[in-house]
């Protein structure tokens, strides 16, 4: 078991202030009604310390520069690069050390940014207060709040520290960018027994970093600084810890392997060269040219190039990387977690369904768009006299306006959201909340309290006057002596009001937020709540994204698994998550159940929950870290300041680019522009691309290598001269590990990757059949180029002129592999010209080969002849037999002969 998962949320019963009377609190943190003292005051600051996030220790910019030579590869690059200055090959050395040092320092600049998370917590806080000091109302800045203090809190604020309430008019808070929840909160003072209680059940509490949206309270500090919820979550980014990508594990392995098997198989022929009496100096330059041979110099190059390019193809798909090596980490994910509010559904309120004259009616449509059909029974109708009486009702009732935009053309709203989702189901039937407001002016109104749950406006109707109420169900249901029908009004007898009452009560059953709508004519303020008439019933709710279930439906098809993690209400989280066709044979488990189980059956019963509500961020940790616990390479996506904990912790984290706050997107790897769930799935298909551009790079370097070293080693063990010269070896490395190198890092993605089952990351990139390929092309390469190099020299030509005919004929072998692995699986005959950059590669080193071959003043500098036509026949004959051997092995392997692919 991973110490990583024993991650528990503090015990209720350790801070559980909602469950103690207003008294008991008082009485607990020693203050008065009245505030604090202002000495007293000053004693707690000291006591406490100041009321705001500390950051942890600093990693200095020099130590975060100094960790990234610790990488395998980057060592051995330095290596090479010194050893080819010493061989006097200057620009080689040169090029290396760029790389280096452009790999080093994009390094440094993503950690560094990355430690960025828990200054822009700090920014969230409240900048003032206004606190009781002295029995007088004073603004305090908000660092200077300390337990005990009261705090007066009105529309607009920010809490400045987590407090119990003490009075609450009308209070809501809108505490989404904690809990998730999408709706403000209204706010109690009342106890609340239970103490085990998720953060969103806590209806008498107030939190540091939430703000209050309507109403009106005053509550006493309970938490300031670090102890307070927001402070927790600044805690655990603190202590979280990011684990390497798969990549960077492959990568590290690939350097640490190419560095052993350099310095064995260099200080074998090397030590064999010796052996036979060659000269020392000769023999130790050829070495270090071998070895400098065997160092994939281009990798970070070809790695950094393949991501930025996916990068920059990303942000045309909606999704900013930060974190370069999170590209790739995204085409292994094998488990997304996924937020709901404001990821997988719009975050914006829209009605679904209307109640009127016995009949429910369908809304189309989701968000603030006021663009959408009604429909009964699938068939669209157009609104009805009595449907639009009741919209119109539910409009005049309400204060909320919906505005557009003009730079991005999006909808929004202005006011309380579940007023937006009535307006706009107003416009959709061609209902103008401006243009009723201007026909039937407000004259008056009794506003909305926690107590009656309900509001009623009066208008001016020409002559008249008319009343529209909106509330509670129930609460409507009682005050009505009529009912409005499709024939108009009739008594609304005990029968009626059982109908209206279950109608109700089913569309809560789907998770549906209802209002009741009532009106009453030729009345003054005084009397408009009494004998009304009842117009029907809307249900609202935060609409899934239409493209989410497509995406959703994606995801499976690439053996994705989403899992929905909320801290809403488990039957909302539930409807929402059957829609998407996310939930289907698993279980839904709260953040409470989810405390009873202990680390080690949580990691056996993870694969079976498909959602989880009414959970905190040490939930969403324990979450990430179980999966990870069972190997799955995890993506968790979120907005709010809950959500960033998991973000670092998830292989990867997504943050939302609209509606995600600082806290989270400094948290995270990515970023979605759009906050949309289905621009996951072109980043998946990006991620799965790049790895295999960075695997077919690979397999062509490092089976040219294997090839390269084995012709020089078989040579000498059979005590023939070299086949190669210094020189050669080096442009081979160059020619091989330059420009077709870094094509292949820019392949077109092969059609089939998004119906495959997500790689296993530990199997590192050289699996079964990858390291097949590459032997057998390497050993192919080898064999063929020795037997021409025996061939040469038994025909009577010279050592030179065979070393030429070797020379040329193992670039040329170098190319025909570099189109053949663009695929480890499919065949080269499938668009083998589809690569335009690989097909410019190839043209100009062959341009720059036949100048090296027959340019007089090349030939003493790479130690090549001149070769008549019959020489370059018989290399291209041989050079042309790796194709069918090749497309033989991928024949196999695509028959299962070699095992798994994956």
């Amino acid at each position: 078991m991973t110490s990583e998962i024993k991650i528990k949320m503090e015990s209720p019963q350790e801070n559980a202030w909602h469950a103690l009377d207003t008294a008991d609190v008082f009485k607990q943190l020693n203050a008065q009604d009245h505030g604090l003292l202002q000495k007293e005051a000053e004693r707690r600051l000291a006591e406490y310390g100041p009321n705001e996030l500390q950051a942890a220790k600093r990693i200095s910019p020099w130590e975060l520069l100094f960790e990234q030579f610790k990488n395998v590869l980057i060592i051995i690059l330095l290596v090479a690069a010194v050893f080819s200055a010493f061989v006097g090959e200057g620009l080689d050395a040169i090029v290396i050390g760029i790389i280096v040092l452009f790999a080093v320092g994009l390094g440094f600049v993503q950690e560094y940014r990355a430690e960025r998370a828990i200054e822009a917590l700090r920014e969230m806080a409240a900048p003032t207060a206004a606190v009781m000091r002295d029995g007088d109302e004073v603004e305090v800045p908000a660092r200077e709040v300390v337990p005990g203090d009261v705090i007066l809190i009105r529309a607009g604020d920010k809490i400045p520290a987590d407090s119990r309430l003490i009075e609450s008019v009308n209070l809501q808070i809108e505490e989404a960018a904690l809990t998730g929840e999408s709706v403000p909160v209204e706010k109690k003072v009342a106890t609340i027994e239970k103490a085990d209680l998720a953060i969103g059940d806590r209806k008498n509490m107030a939190y540091a970093g939430t703000a209050a949206t309507y109403g009106r309270g005053r509550a006493l500090v309970t938490s300031t600084g670090m102890n307070t919820e927001f402070g927790k979550i600044a805690t655990l980014l603190q202590t979280v810890e990011s684990g390497q990508t798969p990549l960077q594990d492959n990568l590290d392995k690939v350097g640490a392997n190419l560095a052993r098997a350099a310095f064995v198989i260099v200080t074998l022929i090397v030590a064999i060269g010796l052996f036979r009496g060659q000269p020392i100096i000769e023999m130790l330059l050829f070495g270090i040219a071998l070895a400098v041979a065997v160092v994939p110099e281009a990798l970070p190059a070809v790695v950094t190039i393949s991501l930025a390019i996916g990068v920059q193809r990303m942000v045309k798909r909606h999704a900013l990387v930060r974190k370069l090596p999170a590209v790739e980490t995204l085409g292994s994910t094998s488990v997304i977690c996924s937020d709901k509010t404001g990821t997988l559904t719009k975050d914006e309120m829209t009605a679904r369904k209307v109640y009127v004259a016995g009949e429910i009616f369908d809304v189309s449509g989701a968000g603030y768009e006021p663009h959408g059909k009604f429909s009964l029974d699938g068939k669209e109708i157009a609104p009805s006299d009595a449907l639009k009486k009741l919209l119109t009702g539910a409009t005049l009732a309400s204060d909320a306006h919906i505005v557009q935009n003009e730079a991005d053309k999006r909808w929004h709203v202005k006011g309380d959201p579940t007023e937006g989702a009535l307006v706009v189901a107003a416009a959709k039937a061609g209902l103008k909340k401006n243009d009723l407001d201007e026909e039937f002016p407000r004259v008056e109104e009794i506003p909305f309290t926690s107590e009656t749950k309900r509001m009623t406006t009066l208008h001016r109707a020409n002559d008249q006057r008319v009343a529209y109420s909106k509330g509670a169900p129930e609460i409507i249901i009682d005050s009505c002596a009529r009912l409005l029908t499709a024939n108009g009004e009739i008594p609304f007898d005990a029968e009626a009001k059982k109908r209206v009452l279950d109608a109700a009560q089913s569309m809560a059953g789907e998770a549906l937020r209802v209002l009741a709508i009532a009106t009453k004519t030729n009345t003054g303020i005084e009397t408009a709540e009494h004998d009304m008439t009842f117009l029907g019933l809307l249900g609202m709710i935060d609409p899934p994204r239409p493209e989410a279930k497509d995406a959703i439906k994606t995801c499976e098809d690439a053996g994705i698994k989403v899992v929905m993690i909320t801290g809403d209400h488990p039957v909302t989280a539930q409807a929402v998550a059957r829609e998407l066709g996310l939930l289907k044979n698993g279980r839904v488990i709260t953040g409470a159940e989810l405390d009873a189980i202990s680390d080690e059956d949580f990691v056996r019963e993870v694969e079976k929950i498909e959602v989880y509500a009414r959970v905190s961020p040490a939930h969403k940790l324990r979450v990430v870290s179980a999966l990870q616990a069972n190997q799955h390479i995890v993506a968790m996506t979120g907005d709010g300041v809950n959500d960033a904990p998991a973000l670092k912790k998830a292989d990867i984290g997504i943050a939302m680019g609209i509606t995600g706050t600082d806290v989270t997107k400094e948290a995270s790897a990515m970023t979605l522009t759009d906050d949309n769930f289905a621009s996951i799935v072109a980043a998946v298909e990006e991620g799965r691309g790049i790895f295999g551009n960075i695997k077919k790079y690979l397999m062509y370097l490092l089976s040219s290598n294997i090839g390269e070293i084995l012709l020089m080693a078989v040579s000498s063990l059979f005590g023939m001269p070299l086949p190669l010269e210094t020189v050669q070896i080096l442009y081979i490395n160059l020619a091989t590990d330059g420009l077709p190198a870094l094509a292949l890092s820019v392949d077109p993605a092969e059609k089939d990757l998004m119906k495959r089952k997500p790689r296993n990351p530990r199997t590192g990139i050289f699996t079964r059949p990858v390291t097949i390929l590459m032997v057998i092309g390497g050993v192919w390469l080898a064999a063929i180029n020795l037997g021409l190099f025996a061939w040469a020299l038994n025909s009577g030509r010279s050592t030179e002129e065979a070393r030429t005919m070797t020379f040329v004929s193992v670039v040329i072998f170098e190319f025909f592999k570099a189109y053949n692995f663009r695929s480890d699986r499919n065949s080269v005959f499938l668009k083998p010209f589809a690569n335009k950059w690989l097909n410019l590669a190839v043209l100009w080193e062959m341009g720059l080969l036949a100048l090296i071959v027959y340019l007089p003043f090349m030939h003493d500098a790479f130690k090549t002849f001149s070769l008549p036509l019959v020489d370059l026949a018989i290399i291209a004959a041989l050079s042309l037999t790796i194709v069918p051997v090749l497309e033989t092995a991928k024949w196999m392997e695509r028959r299962g002969w070699f095992g798994s692919m994956v």
